[in-house]
């Protein structure tokens, strides 16, 4: 569901969707969307903030969630920081971001309170300020409207009457806030997940709201499909996104979830969403790039896609605030693909390659053929330093079910690789851990060793 108009502040298209009963929830408390009318969690008065740039910097997610609604429509400007925000990095996002107020946790409450001035004037076009994933040193923040986040619900998903909608991400990260988006203005409730939660609370949680969308990395899912509480939960739809979706993970889901549709998008803070595949394969078909009439233009040019929408961003924020896209408006998203029949397929990162002896080795691409070997839930390709080639191949994996002797499956992944790969990207080393660190974006950490 899209805006209609730009003059149109979330909260009142949300309460416009109509639906009684719907909440947003997190392990604590629930808040009726209704009781947004009339109450806020701001504790500062609303029209003091009316027209101002606003950072966000809080920890818990339904506080932030319920000052964003507040505030859309209202101030000018609304960033909204990380929890993982350096406090180093802090005097540069305000500079970056132009934020003549923060609103940390001490100016918010948990919960909603009686707002006697409500309803406040909505009049503002609200600029949304986003941070991107996977940055060093200050976070790079990029600049959206609603209508531009908003623009990629309208994707023709069916979706019925009530959904319940949740995600592993934090909604202040893209693909996160792409959910409460969806779950508000198409007329659903919305369960938060929690840093604090452990991935079995989270989904018994889920289950017992009665989740019936959610979505995460293939990392978040592969995590998830550990824990026993993945079956307590009836799910319709199941989405993955800001990672590779290779076929192990695909068909995975799809047997842990027979009844539900299994989709995977691809999207990023700066281009947008681009697409979604719900054919339950792996890649993208062809036909995609190029198509007449398509909400996102799709394009490979140097082995990586371009995408050009209304969807995207508008520009970077700070130093010379310069445009994301090339003069024709396409950004490079820096994620390799190839061509093979009729179908493109995600190789990787373009920064992340493996530099063997000249020779160029995605790890995404080796961790797809290891994640396919029956004897593997989840894997991670790093770069080991030789003195000869300069880096070689490393794999740390996590198996499926423990074994008593690691050098039988070792010799049976080696066999399993040297089949599908070439001799370069097989790894030199397998080592059997029990857990891999993922990020705090949902991505799985690529920090070597």
């Amino acid at each position: 569901m899209a805006l209609p108009n730009s003059r149109r502040a979330l909260l009142d298209v949300a309460l416009a969707a109509g639906g009684a009963g719907r909440t947003i929830s997190d392990p604590m408390h629930c808040v009726a969307l209704a009781d947004l009318t009339h109450s806020t969690n701001v504790a500062v008065p609303l029209e003091s903030l009316h027209g101002r740039s606003v950072l966000l910097l809080t920890e818990p997610q339904l506080p932030t969630v319920l000052a964003l609604l507040a505030l859309d429509g209202v101030a000018r400007r609304v960033s909204l920081g990380l929890p993982d925000l350096k406090e180093a990095d802090l005097p540069q996002v305000i500079a970056d971001s132009g934020a003549d107020f923060v609103l940390r946790d001490d100016v918010l409450r948990s919960t909603l309170e009686a707002d006697p001035a409500a309803p406040h004037a909505r009049d503002v076009d609200t600029e949304w300020i986003l941070f991107t994933s996977g940055t060093t040193g200050a976070p790079k923040m990029v600049s959206h409207t609603l209508l531009s986040l908003t623009g990629p619900l309208d994707d023709g998903l069916a979706v019925g009457a009530g959904p319940v909608w949740s995600t592993f991400y934090d909604i202040r990260r893209y693909g996160g806030l792409q959910i409460l988006l969806r779950a508000l203005l198409g007329g659903g409730s919305m369960v938060l997940s929690s840093a604090a939660e452990s991935v079995g609370d989270f989904l018994t949680r889920a289950g017992k709201n009665g989740v019936t969308h959610i979505s995460g990395t293939p990392s978040h899912w592969r995590r998830a499909l550990m824990s026993q509480a993945a079956s307590r939960m009836a799910l319709k739809y199941v989405r993955l996104s800001g990672e590779i979706s290779d076929q192990a993970i695909l068909d995975n889901l799809k047997a842990a979830f027979p009844q539900s549709d299994v989709a995977h998008a691809f999207a990023s803070t700066e281009a947008g969403v681009g697409f979604d595949v719900r054919d339950g394969l792996a890649g993208f078909p062809a036909s995609y790039i190029g198509m007449p009439g398509a909400k996102a233009e799709l394009k490979v040019e140097e082995g990586t896609l371009r995408i050009r929408s209304l969807r995207t961003a508008s520009r970077y924020l700070g130093g010379s605030a310069r445009a994301l896209g090339d003069r024709a408006g396409f950004v490079d998203t820096g994620d390799m693909v190839e061509r093979r029949g009729d179908r493109y397929y995600f190789l990787g990162r373009r920064e992340g390659t493996i530099n063997v002896g000249g020779q160029k080795v995605y790890p995404e691409e080796v961790e797809a053929v290891l994640n396919r070997h029956p004897a593997v839930r989840m894997s991670r390709v790093w770069a080991r330093k030789s003195p000869i080639t300069g880096a070689v191949v490393a794999a740390d994996i996590v198996l499926s079910e423990p074994v008593a002797e690691f050098a039988q499956v070792r010799e049976s992944l080696l066999h399993f690789c040297r089949a599908a790969l070439s001799a370069h990207k097989v790894p030199v080393t397998l080592r059997a851990v029990t857990s891999l660190l993922v990020a705090s974006s949902g991505k799985l950490s690529r920090r070597d060793g």
